[in-house]
């Protein structure tokens, strides 16, 4: 496809224009990486666009982890100099995060597009949930000094985290903090664990997508460049305003704010499933 020919797909660009600006702004704030705001707007904008609904869920979802590279590495570096960072729980995190978004990359190709909106929808709801009631400072709290449920708290959030297409923060955040690291912290950490979450997810959406029929155009595997290019420089430049934001709000206004986004995308999700 040509350059005259994408031109005419105007609205498509600037709508990933402005999902950059707000999915980078969004990974610094609130250490999610930014997916939780490009899975949704991209599937959206490529089921507009008409492609094949089986595999935009995939598009959307490995597309938005290689785009969280960028925004992670930008977003991590601005909470380190902040000393937001915690690199004795990285260390111990980032082996099995690598591990479990792998292997859920790999095995994405074997999902179908339903199969990923309710894995979105459902966790969206449970994080939200969480955000709410924090219930797994209740139910975690306990286990803070153990090594072994880090690792598999490491293992089953890399793992989710690949099949949604979102850095991990939703879900390493309020681990972290159950675990007792101040918000502060696990929101810095997390921002680093989501760029190992990103470079493994996306090895594993370019292998399991190769050779696929019927991907947008400029894709290979599950990865859509020109999405990576618009959304992944925008947010990279973003993602350090999200994080001075982070250190001047209300955090727990935030929290709420994130958690209604959150309904709101996984109510959709599943609208798309039920109407197909």
């Amino acid at each position: 496809m040509d350059w005259g020919v994408l031109a005419g797909y105007w609205p498509f660009v600037v709508g990933l224009m402005v999902t950059g600006v707000v999915s980078g702004i969004a990974a610094g704030l609130l250490g999610i990486g930014g997916g939780a705001v490009i899975v949704p707007a991209l599937s959206n904008a490529l089921l507009l666009m008409g492609y094949d609904a089986e595999v935009v869920q995939h598009v959307a979802v490995g597309t938005s982890l290689a785009i969280i590279i960028p925004t992670g590495i930008m977003s991590a570096r601005a909470h380190h100099r902040r000393g937001a960072l915690d690199i004795d729980v990285l260390k111990l995190w980032a082996p099995f995060i690598v591990v479990g978004t792998f292997v859920g990359g790999l095995m994405a190709g074997l999902y179908s597009g339903d199969v990923l909106r309710i894995v979105f929808a459902v966790m969206a709801f449970v994080i939200a949930a969480n955000i709410i009631f924090a219930f797994q400072t209740k139910l975690m709290g306990h286990l803070k000094g153990s090594n072994i449920t880090h690792r598999i708290s490491a293992l089953v959030v890399g793992y989710v985290s690949s099949l949604m297409g979102i850095g991990g923060g939703s879900l390493t955040v309020p681990t972290l903090v159950a675990f007792g690291e101040t918000m502060h912290k696990a929101v810095g950490t997390s921002a680093a664990i989501g760029v190992a979450i990103a470079v493994s997810g996306t090895a594993g959406f370019l292998i399991s997508g190769w050779g696929v029929d019927g991907l947008p155009p400029l894709s290979i595997g599950y990865i859509n460049l020109l999405a990576l290019a618009l959304v992944g420089v925008l947010a990279a430049i973003c993602a350090p305003w999200g994080a001075a934001l982070a250190h001047r709000l209300d955090q727990k206004t935030l929290k709420y704010v994130f958690a209604l986004f959150l309904v709101a995308v996984g109510l959709n999700m599943l609208w798309k499933v039920v109407v197909g």
